[in-house]
């Protein structure tokens, strides 16, 4: 924390619909740091498409250093389908600060919140909570911008790294622990493809050994094609679930339109020293500036900032404001609000106004 006694926040608002639902979750923090005696210090940055073309750079080096500087990073959502770097692929600095800042856990939450409709028949009543924890560095994506395309083929290379994988699953079993420790199973799922590629039998190799300094976690391991049948028949045999980057990618887009939708799911990008915290949505130009984006996923991802500080600074009243965010979307939800991507009516400042009530 900054000597003023107040979290320093990065707010990366992005392109799109991102400083659309970035704004509802700078007022919601204000109001919980009121109720709780949190104080915030926001300072906004340019990043992501718009920036490149004005520039010509995804962020300024003034971004970076903010980021490096700051309590935390929340992030909008960044990226225009129609601009593209020159080997067409997309300007996404969200990707680009998981490098920057050696964030390997992915960690991306799927809970079923009271009211909201799920696709899985049974789920209003078993309900759905897990996380899915996406290395965030190597993988497939470690290849980003690196790989070799002749007029023949195209090659990329999937990296996979002890150190990462170590750090990764200490990272997945500790969670696992702590869910256990709040009454959730406590099970952590080892989701690869072990059976066809030798960098992932290396991958489980690791969380084996790794499994045996953490013999309170019940275990389990999947193949990626499996797992995902299973998500979409019986989710809530789900707990913690620890995967290679592209499959998290997949999977975690899997898990979130199991409970509402992107637009309900946050998301958090972790390292040993430093975070990122961004709804799972992308930048949805078509519906942007039309008031119609969900914040709950943006508001959400806040909520699970103030637990990460908790954590980080020993200051329970920022875990205990995250709760308190929960429990009012939780709320609103029960009491009917419906988001347009899900067939309400409801747009961003009616969700806004009552998760806003509801604290």
């Amino acid at each position: 924390m900054s000597a003023n006694n107040a979290f320093h926040i990065a707010v990366l608002a992005g392109d799109g619909i991102g400083p659309e639902v970035m704004a509802p979750a700078l007022e919601v923090l204000r109001k919980v740091g009121e109720k709780s005696g949190l104080g915030f210090r926001f300072t906004e940055a340019p990043a992501g498409a718009t920036n490149y073309l004005a520039t010509g750079k995804s962020m300024p080096d003034s971004t970076i250093k903010l980021c490096e500087e700051a309590d935390a990073i929340l992030l909008g959502a960044c990226g225009l389908p129609s601009v593209r770097y020159p080997d067409n692929t997309e300007i996404a600095p969200q990707i680009e600060l998981r490098f920057i800042f050696d964030l390997y856990a992915g960690v991306r939450p799927a809970r079923l919140i009271p009211g909201v409709p799920s696709p899985i028949v049974g789920a209003d009543q078993r309900g759905i909570d897990l996380v899915v924890i996406r290395e965030s560095t190597e993988g497939l994506f470690a290849s980003m911008g690196k790989g070799v395309v002749t007029h023949e083929d195209a090659r990329e290379t999937m990296v996979i790294t002890r150190r990462t994988s170590e750090r990764l699953f200490e990272f997945s079993f500790r969670l696992a622990e702590r869910r256990k420790a709040r009454g959730k199973p406590g099970m952590l799922t080892c989701v690869d493809k072990a059976n066809v590629f030798k960098a992932f039998a290396f991958f489980r190799g690791i969380f084996d050994e790794i499994e045996k300094k953490h013999p309170d976690v019940k275990t389990d391991r999947l193949y990626v094609d499996a797992c995902s049948a299973m998500l979409v028949k019986r989710p809530w045999d789900f707990d913690v679930m620890v995967m290679e980057n592209m499959f998290g990618d997949i999977v975690s887009d899997i898990t979130a339109s199991l409970i509402g939708g992107l637009g309900m799911a946050p998301s958090a990008d972790i390292g040993d020293k430093y975070a990122v915290f961004q709804p799972c949505h992308g930048t949805a130009p078509d519906i942007m500036g039309q008031g119609k984006a969900n914040p709950t996923g943006m508001i959400l991802s806040a909520a699970m900032m103030l637990d990460w500080l908790a954590d980080r600074h020993g200051v329970e009243s920022a875990a205990e404001a995250g709760e308190t965010i929960e429990r009012a979307v939780d709320k609103i939800y029960a009491g009917g609000i419906k988001p347009m991507e899900f067939g309400g009516s409801n747009g961003t400042a009616d969700i806004t106004k009552a998760v806003l009530a509801a604290l």
